[in-house]
């Protein structure tokens, strides 16, 4: 995994979108492809009661890249400075090896420029200081972004004081 994930809290995430408009935009993504994807599960019940979960999917810049492994022209990269894995367009040569390799099936087809395209997490915002487009765009903080190890932590904090607020001590 590269030094960076983004991070979707199930419980804030409405499902509105905002998160792939954003890098739709951002990225140029053509009709019918998507980087990120918002992912729904439900209706089902939960304690007796009509509930539904959202999950963005964006991708997660594996350590050992499938997509990466199966281009035969080294057109996907990995950056030595932040672990992200990107897609050098002007290399790509159409084959879309990489969207046979890849098992969530991240990268995608433009067809427009007949290549392959793939989230980087907006390499070029974060070189910036800033979250990549569709953290910025989640209207309700539902998407966090950051190194694995300080999410982890403060996923750890926040249970713990639910924890904590439901359980005080007497």
């Amino acid at each position: 995994m590269g030094d960076y994930l983004i991070y979707t809290d199930p419980t804030k995430c409405v499902a509105c979108h905002s998160c792939e408009v954003a890098c739709k935009a951002k990225n140029h993504v053509p009709a019918g492809a998507t980087l990120g994807k918002i992912v729904v599960m439900g209706p089902g019940m939960i304690n007796g009661s009509p509930a539904m979960s959202s999950l963005f999917v964006p991708c997660f810049h594996c350590e050992d890249a499938w997509c990466m492994n199966a281009c035969p022209v080294d057109a996907i990269r990995k950056s030595d400075e932040n672990g992200l894995v990107y897609i050098i367009r002007d290399l790509c040569v159409g084959c879309k090896a990489c969207i046979l390799a890849c098992p969530w099936h991240i990268p995608q087809w433009d067809p427009d420029a007949g290549k392959a395209m793939k989230c980087d997490m907006c390499m070029d915002r974060i070189e910036e200081g800033e979250e990549p487009a569709c953290v910025a765009a989640c209207p309700t903080n539902a998407l966090q972004f950051g190194e694995p190890t300080r999410l982890s932590h403060q996923s750890r904090e926040d249970y713990a004081f639910k924890l904590l607020k439901r359980n005080p001590r007497k």
